[in-house]
């Protein structure tokens, strides 16, 4: 597993290019937090990934068309929800 400065960094890196991040990158670190928290994913269908971190809910849409890489909204949402936790200021 990572150290919480691993985590850190790996989200500020994710911060800074919220155009390129890919979902396996979240799916990452989410699966480090399992580790410092409550951590679950819902898969209702093939097209939403719903995370919580503890009260924290967030969703991704990791099925886009024409590539890996989710749409920003998706990334705002993942680092909302890591400032709210205290993972990214």
């Amino acid at each position: 597993m990572a150290s919480k400065e691993k985590i850190r960094e790996r989200i500020r890196e994710i911060a800074g290019r919220k155009n390129n991040v890919g979902a396996a990158e979240i799916d990452w670190v989410m699966n480090q937090l399992k580790q410092f928290g409550n951590v679950s994913v819902e898969t209702e269908n093939v097209h939403i990934k719903m995370w919580r971190f503890d009260d924290e809910i967030f969703s991704i849409c990791p099925h886009t068309k024409g590539g890996r890489q989710l749409k920003p909204v998706y990334v705002k949402n993942f680092l909302n929800a890591m400032m709210n936790t205290g993972w990214y200021d």
